[in-house]
């Protein structure tokens, strides 16, 4: 804690968080004694008792009361007998035995707590032979009564203390772990008064009673402890196991272990029923709307982020995954507006401080990329520089690095865009966006040979990633290495073939080897890949004129003029392809 109070939130102890006292001071009156049931009696057990799991006591009317009224009675009246009688007396031959031991008719007389086999006094005490004295050995005492019971209230009541919400404010309603060490005290407590009992009564009937009473107690427990070490074996098991007591957290975290698991409807079931008993929770909005995000139900998952950041505004990481979702569906005003919001959100007094840091300098980078993408590369190196100075510590700046070192590649500011890209390198000697940067500004540079080297690392450092190949081959074709830059385009497009970016850039220089028929082909998936891009379809168009497929090329030049009448090139290239067909005395729409 330092020097500041315990920092939790308010569904973690209600109690804590009530405007009402009458609630706080008869709720936390209460918990003591819900705490001491759980000793005598652990039937029911849970790993979270939080939320609603003990309910407040908002009225003297709650007959919980009655339970907080015996407890602090019975602790009085046991104070009050206690300070009354600090020793114990009892008679031995008619004289008064006090606090242990007394000499009677020349006799001692041993307390219950001393008590030994009288028969074994040969062994241990000392004897007198012929008027001296040997010392054979000296007996070991047991511990008096008093100390035992004073030991186990010590261990009862001081570890329990900082819990009672006494001096300060805890992070919870009851803890089971709290009871661990107050669990050896009562233990304790009851051995000695179980042996009190044992040692009191004289009829052997009541003293078998006892015994047995004593081991059946033991053997329940023990039942209870194997009985819950079983839903200890795994968190579903834990988990599952506290659903009873408090539903929420239970069904949440049960959620969470779903989805470890790749159980993903099983998973969002128990989101939704967390959900059902707690509506507000939003973590566990949050986590929902990350699940249908990953399962690309994307206006679901906007709809839950929405809620989350609606419970709680300063939910950094519902913003974050908000405005990625806009970017990627090309809302790109929402998406700067949300990463915006994001960004200006204060960290003081949050839950989770770091993880809240990390999301925010994710947003700024997010933002930077947007700005980057519309060619606002001023704006965007303004944002990486804020995003720079809040990272922190643990996050990883690589990517960020070398965003920086991209932006300022455009605005022709080459040393300082080497200077980011190796510091990329040096943050992940492994980063490859950054060896493909990199390399691309030193063969700009002239120094073609190191350029060449980075492109070869990055193809070792991830073989399966198109990407890769793609930049190499496009190198390549700057060397004029044609049969080599198209062997990287063909294998980047087969590796990548869903990556519209690498398929399309793969066709391109595949024409520019002059390899017309295979830069068809994959012109032909680009087309597929977006049917609605005019540039993929004015390509396919032209490859198509090329290739002598002259009916074909026309419909996709009619297609891509329907998506951009005013494209000057396709517009031109139409024209000319209509005047070889009249030529050849084929149709046209045209005509």
């Amino acid at each position: 804690m330092g020097n500041k109070p315990p920092s939790f939130s308010n569904s973690d102890n209600p109690a804590a968080d009530s405007d009402s006292l009458l609630t706080r001071t008869l709720t936390f009156f209460y918990l003591p004694t819900k705490n001491l049931w759980l000793l005598l009696c652990p039937d029911t057990l849970s790993f979270d008792w939080s939320m609603d799991a003990v309910p407040l006591l908002k009225t003297v009317c709650d007959w919980r009361n009655l339970h907080t009224v015996a407890f602090y009675t019975g602790l009085l009246l046991l104070a009050y007998y206690g300070l009354k009688s600090p020793s114990v007396d009892r008679e031995c031959n008619g004289k008064t035995v006090t606090n242990g031991k007394q000499n009677a008719n020349g006799h001692s007389c041993l307390s219950d707590v001393e008590y030994q086999n009288s028969e074994t006094k040969s062994s241990f005490a000392s004897k007198v032979e012929n008027g001296i004295k040997n010392d054979v050995s000296q007996r070991t005492q047991l511990p008096s009564t008093e100390n035992i019971v004073v030991l186990s209230l010590s261990l009862l009541i001081i570890p329990f203390v900082p819990a009672t919400n006494l001096f300060f404010y805890v992070g919870f309603v009851i803890a089971e772990r709290v009871l661990y060490i107050p669990s050896m005290g009562f233990c304790l407590l009851i051995t000695v008064g179980a042996r009190a009992l044992y040692v009191k009564v004289q009829k052997r009937f009541l003293k078998s009673l006892i015994f047995y009473a004593t081991a059946t107690l033991i053997v329940f427990y023990g039942l209870k402890t194997a009985i819950r070490n079983g839903d200890w074996q795994n968190e579903e098991m834990l988990y599952r196991s506290g659903i009873k007591v408090n539903p929420a957290k239970a069904w949440g975290n049960l959620g969470n272990v779903l989805k470890s698991q790749s159980k993903i409807s099983e998973a969002e079931s128990a989101y939704r029923n967390a959900l059902y008993y707690r509506s507000n929770m939003a973590d566990m909005l949050y986590n929902l709307g990350l699940l249908l995000q990953e399962n690309s139900r994307f206006a679901e998952a906007l709809h839950y982020y929405k809620l989350a950041i609606g419970s709680r505004p300063t939910l950094a990481s519902a913003y974050l995954n908000t405005g990625i979702i806009l970017m990627n569906q090309g809302r790109t005003e929402e998406a700067r507006r949300t990463f915006l919001k994001c960004s200006e959100i204060p960290d003081e007094n949050l839950k989770g401080p770091h993880a809240h840091k990390s999301s925010v300098t994710s947003c700024l980078y997010n933002l930077g990329k947007l700005y980057h993408e519309q060619g606002h590369y001023e704006e965007a190196l303004s944002v990486y520089k804020e995003a720079i100075q809040k990272m922190p510590r643990q996050f990883a700046p690589q990517s960020l690095y070398n965003m920086m070192g991209e932006a300022y590649m455009r605005l022709s500011k080459l040393p300082e865009a080497e200077h980011w890209y190796m510091e990329s390198l040096r943050s992940k000697t492994d980063h490859i966006p950054a060896h493909l940067t990199y390399g691309k500004l030193l063969a700009l540079t002239g120094r073609k040979s190191e350029a060449e080297k980075l492109f070869l690392k990055a193809i070792e450092l991830d073989p399966t990633k198109g990407n890769c190949y793609m930049h190499y081959g496009q190198f390549l074709l700057e060397e004029a290495r044609l049969i080599e830059a198209a062997e990287m385009a063909k294998k980047a497009a087969e590796l990548d073939s869903t990556e519209f970016d690498v398929v399309f850039n793969a066709a391109h220089m595949l024409r520019q080897a002059s390899l017309n028929e295979a830069a068809e082909k994959y012109y032909d998936l680009a087309a597929r890949l977006r049917p609605n891009y005019p540039a993929a379809l004015m390509n396919l168009g032209a490859i198509l004129h090329l290739n002598g497929r002259l009916q074909k090329a026309e419909a996709n030049y009619l297609r891509a003029l329907q998506l951009k009448p005013d494209d000057v090139i396709t517009q031109s290239n139409l024209r000319k392809l209509w005047n070889i067909m009249e030529k050849q005395g084929l149709k046209t729409s045209k005509t």
